[in-house]
Formats: structure tokens, C-alpha cells, sequence
């Protein structure tokens, strides 16, 4: 388990076309943010993420390489999605200024060299400490009739 407080992004994941969503969050720990943290929300009727699968699906070695199986591409994509959604975030983005989280770890990495400023990623399911908060942020999911709309 690892826990923090600062600011937190969240936002859909589309992971497979043309309609599988999820939502995940991203915020930072560690000495200056040199661990990311890009988890999913659990939302009702939504199975939960597996991320490093997911990333693996979008072939993140063609962009970032490999580093002998040590799934540092996967977490370069995983790093790269949660940083860019806060970069330039889309409509429906969540952005929290300052918000108590935790995470449940799956999986952790070390980063073979830097990589959006981070050194570290860690993954796993996101919750926030807050229930308005966290209720906000499972209304990050697009409704899944229309998608092109996100409820609340």
C-alpha cells in the first residue's frame, strides 16, 4: 500500500476500441514526484484494469524500446498517459489541486533511466480518500450509451 496527498489527475482510459473504458488516476510520491503513481478507479460494472497489460497491448517497445524484459516500455506508456492527460487534459478531466490517495500496489518498476521525470512508477488500484472525491472521480467514465458524453 502506498499513500500520499497532492494533486491528483483523472481521467478515461480508452484501452480497447471502440469502447472499453476505464478511468485511472495519476498523481506522484517520492523526492520531488520521482515516483509516478498511475492506478485505476474502480468503478461499479466496470471490471477492473489490468494496466500492464494493457500497455503491453499498445506495443510501447516500438516507441520506447526494451530493457530485457524488465517492462520498462510498458511503464514508459503508463507514465507517458497519465503525465500527457494532465499536460494537455481533454474535456471531462478531473484535475484536484490537492487530495488525499491510496494505492493498493501491483506492480512496481524501476525505471532504467528517467523518463517524464520520474525514476519509478508504481501501479495498482487508485482511491481516493475522500467519497465526494472519489465519486467525482468515477464520473470521469463516459457514458457508455452515448461516449461521446461523461456523466456528472
Amino acid at each position: 500500500m502506498v499513500t500520499g496527498e497532492g494533486r491528483v489527475t483523472v481521467l478515461p482510459l480508452l484501452h480497447t476500441w471502440p469502447d472499453g473504458y476505464g478511468v485511472v488516476a495519476y498523481t506522484t510520491t517520492g523526492h520531488y514526484g520521482s515516483t509516478a503513481v498511475v492506478g485505476y478507479v474502480s468503478v461499479p460494472d466496470v471490471p477492473d484494469l489490468v494496466l500492464g497489460d494493457i500497455a503491453a497491448r499498445h506495443g510501447p517497445t516500438r516507441l520506447y524500446g526494451s530493457a530485457d524484459g524488465s517492462r520498462f516500455a510498458e511503464a514508459c506508456w503508463l507514465i507517458c498517459v497519465g503525465w500527457s492527460g494532465r499536460s494537455v487534459p481533454k474535456p471531462g478531466t478531473l484535475e484536484l489541486r490537492c487530495a488525499a490517495w491510496s494505492l493498493a500496489v501491483d506492480s512496481s518498476t524501476d525505471l532504467v533511466r528517467t523518463m517524464y521525470g520520474h525514476d519509478a512508477l508504481h501501479t495498482g488500484r487508485f482511491e481516493l480518500t475522500d467519497p465526494t472525491l472519489m465519486s467525482r472521480a468515477r464520473a470521469v467514465l463516459p457514458d457508455r450509451e452515448h461516449p461521446s458524453r461523461t456523466h456528472g
